[in-house]
């Protein structure tokens, strides 16, 4: 008889912890946990606010009753250092240097949250799966133009390397036989190059790589940052928020909603029709870029991410990137599946557990 495994998955955000409870590949539920920002505005660091989310999710497992029997918890992996791809066994080294990162973000918590409560539990083990960090990039692809400044890739690898294999699922074939550019569009933008399963080129999606999206601000004139950071009077922290989460479309229309700005558009706004276009054409030279990488021979262009739920953005950027390959679009991000496959699979032996 085959074994019933019951999993616990937790995805933190800015503002709320996603959570679920799934028996094998079956979701029992998925609970959106939602956040104030007035509640998280009294933490200085994101991760202090670790205790905080915890009770949240161990209240909902009660309200639930839910009792803490898990054959497995799965976090999504935080900013850590740079890890291939793979499922990873949650240790307190891991929690330690995301702590200790240069980049801070809400998904640093998922780790912890596993971690944590997996040891409320006897025998249970703790993993996260390709987190933003993992780094398959060739070597010419870290290589820039001061020899100690090295290119990084912070992405949406969890989601993508989901999207790549159910393409190739649905293709009946396997990932590693395909040449893919694969574009996440969602607060932030990530687009990489996968060349039979590894992505040897990505962005970093986080803090200014690649094109300018909802709330970041992507790649800008070196020479105006400069002048910023000795003018403006900000600090660094200041400024690193203001390239990483209140640039792109919120900097220039005052919201990061595609919604309320395709409303916008479609009552006359020109100039969010222009910042859209831009960021639009920024996405499509992105796109086109990756298929240099990959020397032309490319299998598919697969979208995803929340923005490609706006039949105005999947349009437009169509229009321009399918003269590269069929296009696929696979709207939304499906994380708490994606953790809880990788989770069942190493519980099965179906995939390696590495260390951190």
């Amino acid at each position: 008889m085959n074994k019933t495994y019951k999993i616990l998955a937790i995805n933190p955000g800015s503002t709320s912890t996603k959570i679920s409870v799934s028996r094998n590949e079956e979701l029992l539920f998925v609970e959106d946990i939602k956040h104030s920002r007035e509640e998280l505005s009294r933490f200085e660091k994101i991760s202090d606010q670790y205790e905080f989310r915890k009770q949240h999710v161990l209240d909902e497992l009660k309200r639930r009753d839910i009792p803490l029997d898990f054959d497995a918890t799965v976090g999504r992996g935080g900013l850590s250092k740079a890890v291939p791809s793979g499922v990873f066994r949650v240790n307190p080294q891991m929690i330690t240097d995301q702590k200790k990162a240069f980049h801070q973000h809400a998904c640093d918590l998922g780790c912890m949250l596993a971690y944590e409560i997996a040891e409320l539990i006897p025998g249970c083990p703790s993993f996260v799966a390709d987190p933003g960090v993992v780094d398959e990039m060739v070597p010419e692809a870290h290589i820039t133009g001061l020899p100690n400044v090295k290119r990084i890739c912070i992405w949406h690898a969890l989601n993508q390397k989901a999207i790549a294999r159910r393409y190739a699922k649905d293709r009946g074939t396997t990932y590693d036989k395909l040449n893919l550019i694969i574009c996440h569009l969602g607060g932030g933008i990530s687009i990489a190059a996968h060349e039979k399963g590894r992505a040897v080129d990505a962005n970093n999606a986080l803090d200014g790589a690649g094109p300018f999206s909802p709330e970041r601000t992507g790649t800008l004139p070196m020479s105006e940052i400069i002048h910023l950071c000795f003018t403006s009077g900000m600090t660094e922290e200041e400024l690193l928020r203001l390239v990483s989460a209140r640039g792109g479309l919120l900097a220039h229309l005052g919201t990061n909603d595609m919604r309320a700005i395709t409303e916008r558009i479609a009552t006359g706004d020109k100039h969010a029709e222009l910042v859209v276009s831009a960021m639009l054409w920024h996405v499509a030279k992105a796109i086109a870029a990756e298929a240099a990488v990959l020397n032309g021979k490319v299998d598919a262009v697969l979208l995803t991410g929340g923005l490609c739920y706006s039949d105005y953005v999947v349009s437009r950027l169509r229009k321009r990137i399918e003269f590269l390959a069929p296009v696929v679009v696979y709207p939304g991000q499906d994380e708490m599946l994606a953790l809880t496959e990788n989770a069942l699979a190493a519980l099965k032996g179906e995939r390696e557990v590495k260390d951190y």
